[in-house]
């Protein structure tokens, strides 16, 4: 469809251009066949019918972040200039108990400027300590050792997605020619892998000080800080206290379409930028993105707005129980189920099969494992669906 003249936008209503606007999206932005454990939801123009479970990261503006993307006031960014970003950053700042914060493109990116902000107070060859069943090990194509030179030390991670003091502590190298020096913690809030299991405050209080003892410093990868606030019943600023960075997602359960923040001390937000815009993440007009991001951020990211996603999550992972040759891999805490999928059951290519037949997208992980995420446009009959789907294997 083409887009009327400027003149023509300039006389319709907000609600109009909005419809436009999603209109045009949908033309957009229709999911690719991307890797084998996010297959393609085919959508045809319009949103797909088929109820998508494989990540947080599905969710579309509604009508409200898109108006908010039209009103957006802009400037420079990487200027200093943008109105949006500003108001953006103060307010996650603020949330997240902070001196600063960065608007990224993605948190992986927030996650490495963060890991090299810190790293670069360490002198010579530096390691990092990081779960061996984290995002940032598993996911983010090695980026501290191939873009900042930082070698990774994998610490065993418990199931509750904590790493154990004791497991630290045998991984933080003696000083000795030989060695790089052990300089930042990265910790993971939720635990993705690991069921999206939430770390309490008490834990990052015991890592904090665990660092302070030992002059290393602490970065936590919060991409769903917020659902672990939720489900805890405690604030992200609590649950960031102890670290001297945290990332956080806007745009998996907070719903925006884009983007992520770090935030940090003045002088380690200041580094940061520079690190940023090393990387190619200097962005110019970014309000138009940075404004529905504020939005989630305000609204979204309320323990009641999360705890329904929660809920829903918890009542599947009850559900698929009952499943013959399923089981569930971890206590359900948050937004993420991991169902173990026996061979007799069709192993996870089997499942997957049968849940897109009947009108359901999940994630593969592996041959015998299926992840499925709920969000906040997940509707409230998704349980019901899943198992319709499944009425073969019940």
């Amino acid at each position: 469809t083409a887009c009327p003249p400027p003149a023509a936008l300039a006389t319709m209503r907000g609600q109009q251009v909005a419809s436009l606007w999603q209109r045009a999206s949908l033309r957009l932005c229709r999911p690719l066949q991307g890797p084998r454990r996010f297959a393609s939801a085919r959508a045809v123009g319009k949103p797909s019918s088929m109820l998508d479970l494989r990540s947080d990261t599905v969710t579309r503006p509604d009508a409200k972040m898109t108006m908010a993307t039209m009103d957006a006031a802009t400037g420079d960014d990487v200027m200093g200039e943008d109105p949006s970003v500003i108001a953006l950053e103060k307010t996650a700042a603020e949330m997240l108990g902070k001196e600063a914060a960065l608007f990224l493109p993605s948190g992986t990116m927030g996650n490495l400027c963060g890991v090299m902000s810190l790293a670069s107070s360490s002198s010579g060859p530096t390691e990092v300590l990081v779960g061996d069943e984290s995002h940032m090990f598993h996911y983010e194509l090695g980026g501290l050792s191939t873009v900042a030179g930082l070698a990774m030390s994998a610490v065993p991670t418990s199931n509750d997605g904590t790493l154990a003091l004791e497991a630290l502590g045998k991984a933080v190298r003696e000083e000795d020619v030989h060695h790089a020096r052990t300089a930042v913690v990265c910790l993971e809030n939720t635990h993705n892998r690991m069921g999206g299991r939430a770390l309490g405050s008490a834990y990052m209080r015991d890592v904090g000080a665990f660092c302070r003892e030992r002059g290393l410093l602490l970065h936590v990868d919060g991409a769903r800080l917020f659902n672990a606030a939720a489900a805890l019943g405690e604030s992200a600023a609590a649950l960031s206290a102890d670290a001297d960075t945290v990332s956080i997602c806007l745009s998996k359960g907070l719903g925006a379409p884009v983007g992520s923040v770090l935030a940090g001390s003045l002088g380690t937000v200041a580094l940061a930028r520079r690190y940023r815009k090393m990387l190619g993440g200097g962005m110019r007009q970014a309000g138009v993105i940075a404004a529905p991001g504020l939005l989630a951020l305000r609204e979204n990211s309320t323990h009641e707005a999360l705890r329904r996603d929660h809920r829903i999550a918890s009542s599947l992972a009850a559900h698929l129980r009952t499943v013959d040759g399923v089981s569930v891999a971890h206590a359900v805490e948050t937004n993420i189920v991991y169902a173990d999928v026996s061979d007799a059951a069709g192993g996870a290519d089997g499942l997957i099969a049968k849940l897109r037949h009947g009108g359901v997208l999940a994630s593969a992980y592996g041959t015998h494992r299926v992840r499925f995420v709920t969000h906040r446009q997940v509707p409230d009959d998704a349980v019901d669906r899943v198992m319709k789907a499944l009425e073969p294997l019940a």
